[in-house]
């Protein structure tokens, strides 16, 4: 089976325990108006141009057979003497992947393992699962938004040791304003994952003003006051650089997001006290 991924970081120490290697899902069904990975939004493959170091010598530009709509030829790519454009969005077989991600076993397999991110891993199920099934020797998390089919969240938590799963806003339509889609979906997969038995965190993206006021925080704690079962929480401020990849993907950031203020944070102590909770920046 053939997905879709946009990047595979090894050795890395902040999405799971241990040192992992993290595998990123091309396509995501929101569109989080503060979103820091751009170019994992679209599933579609894209050419991505860093405008960091460019010198504009044009070489990008005089091999382009089709500069009103790419065609993926990847001319473009070669062309440039700084190796600042590349393709976001490469095809791997399962077996290819898992190889890659297995050769790091002996490393891995000491406390570490595999997380499979985004964009949004239920977007691709079918390949997501082929690939927990085919790395479970190694310790598997993923990271999720929850907006997904039941089922295809059923297949996934019955595949793997821990879950890392997004709570963004509370309220229905303040959710569909920040993200474009409602969060029933995604409340009802979070549910599910509290009496799963699997391990998870819940993590919330904190924004000054937009889900740092008392109603959201108070409706937080009613809905994790469900789990049978003392949920943890990661709060992780703002990106303010959440804008920088947006030029590489032909896309204009003019969010102006603040991180959360020191008030902010202790009134999520407040609410949220009876929780285990860390606060990330």
């Amino acid at each position: 089976m053939t997905g879709r991924i946009f990047a595979i970081e090894e050795f890395a120490v902040f999405d799971g325990p241990g040192i992992r290697v993290n595998v990123f899902f091309k396509g995501c069904p929101l569109r989080c108006r503060w979103c820091h990975n751009p170019e994992g939004l679209s599933g579609n493959r894209q050419v991505v141009h860093s405008p960091n170091g460019c010198m504009n010598c044009g070489a990008c530009r005089e091999v382009c057979t089709s500069p009103d709509a790419c065609v993926l030829c990847g001319k473009c790519i070669t062309a440039c003497p700084r190796g600042l454009v590349r393709f976001a969005g490469d095809d791997w077989e399962s077996e290819a992947l898992a190889k890659r991600i297995l050769r790091l076993k002996p490393i891995l397999q000491h406390g570490g393992g595999v997380t499979y991110s985004g964009g949004e891993v239920l977007m691709q199920p079918d390949f997501l699962c082929e690939m927990l099934d085919k790395t479970a020797e190694l310790h598997r998390a993923v990271e999720t938004c929850g907006h997904g089919r039941a089922e295809d969240f059923a297949r996934m938590l019955a595949r793997v040791e821990f879950v890392y799963f997004d709570l963004k806003v509370m309220d229905a339509e303040k959710h569909r304003y920040y993200t474009g889609v409602s969060n029933e979906r995604i409340l009802a997969n979070a549910e599910v994952l509290m009496h799963s038995g699997v391990e998870h965190i819940f993590r919330v993206p904190f924004i000054h003003d937009v889900n740092t006021d008392d109603d959201n925080l108070q409706h937080m704690a009613r809905f994790l006051a469900k789990s049978p079962v003392t949920p943890q929480i990661e709060f992780l401020a703002y990106n303010n650089m959440a804008g920088a990849k947006y030029p590489l993907a032909g896309l204009t950031y003019n969010e102006t997001f603040e991180q959360p203020y020191p008030e902010d944070i202790e009134r999520a102590k407040r609410w949220l006290g009876d929780y285990k909770i860390s606060f990330r920046k």
